[in-house]
């Protein structure tokens, strides 16, 4: 199975459809209540949430996904029974296999039902409508355009002892959802030196601002006491999602004083200096951090 360890924990929402064509004669049948194996709809719903549960089951590389809500929706047409099915559930994973396999057992239970009756059975178009949250629905977040600065504040990375790795997580993440580098720096941890670039990139524009390193205990951990006063504004929920993604997999995240705020028309994040820390903590943030410019010039939310 596909590890989604670092994913982020969104409501997922699917919903699916599907049709058993038969006779007019079956129609008029289920329309009555005449059936000789009973009623009809029930049946095939609570068979369809029984098999939403245990798609993980059936499904070899499914993760088991807690289902938060299921909705069957049954239309007796003049052709057959037209089938939908809408599931939601707040994890890692979406919920589109789930109301799939819900559908196709479903129409697997109206053909049980139907089959003594009508010969003529047959499931068509089950298929997947809609599907919901997540990255892939979080993407209408990053516009065409957006700039990003990376600061790496490191003494030993400066003086050359010290390979710079955080730096190319945050450069590799940025560039995957075609946010453009605009600069990229590295300097000692020293407030001065560091204060020096982000001013500069502040009034330059830059839409986001990332530096790495200095966000613990140490003694030259400098870059937090740094870039504190140049907030206009302070974001202190960007840092509390990237708290909680980190403390669900170290109970080391809390030892980290990273800071998020707005200063001019920039977006400041202060990421922790070591690779894992970096790259979990943009896990957490991104790409939903990219809404922040629209809010910044004055485009406010949308309905999403």
């Amino acid at each position: 199975m596909l590890d989604i360890t670092y994913k982020q924990i969104t409501l997922r929402t699917a919903t699916a459809s599907g049709k058993v064509t038969c006779g007019p004669e079956t129609v008029k049948m289920i329309r009555e209540d005449r059936l000789p194996k009973g009623n009809l709809l029930d049946i095939a719903k609570a068979a369809g949430l029984l098999a939403a549960k245990k798609t993980d089951d059936l499904i070899p590389h499914c993760h088991p996904v807690a289902i938060d809500g299921m909705q069957f929706d049954f239309e007796v047409v003049n052709d057959g029974v037209e089938i939908q099915a809408t599931g939601k559930s707040i994890g890692r994973t979406g919920i589109e296999m789930e109301v799939l396999t819900a559908v196709s057992v479903a129409a697997l239970t109206i053909y049980d039902l139907l089959k003594p009756v009508d010969k003529n059975l047959e499931i068509v178009s089950v298929k997947l409508l809609e599907k919901k949250g997540g990255k892939s629905d979080k993407l209408k977040d990053v516009k065409e355009g957006l700039t990003a600065a990376i600061l790496v504040c490191s003494d030993s990375t400066a003086e050359g002892t010290r390979l710079d790795k955080s730096g190319k997580i945050i450069e590799h993440n940025l560039t995957s959802y075609n946010v453009r580098i605009s600069d990229y720096q590295i300097v000692p941890d020293d407030k001065d030196k560091i204060q020096e670039k982000i001013k500069g990139w502040i009034a330059g524009g830059v839409n986001f601002i990332f530096t790495t390193g200095g966000t613990g205990f140490g003694p030259r951990d400098n870059t937090v006491d740094a870039v504190k006063p140049l907030f206009d504004k302070y974001a202190s929920g960007i840092v509390e999602a990237m708290r909680v993604h980190g403390m669900m997999r170290t109970p080391r995240a809390m030892l980290s004083r990273s800071v998020a705020g707005i200063a001019g028309k920039s977006v400041i994040v202060t990421l922790p200096g070591s690779s894992r820390g970096a790259q979990e903590s943009l896990d957490a943030i991104l790409p939903g951090l990219f809404h922040a410019e629209s809010m910044i010039a004055g485009e406010g939310h949308d309905s999403n």
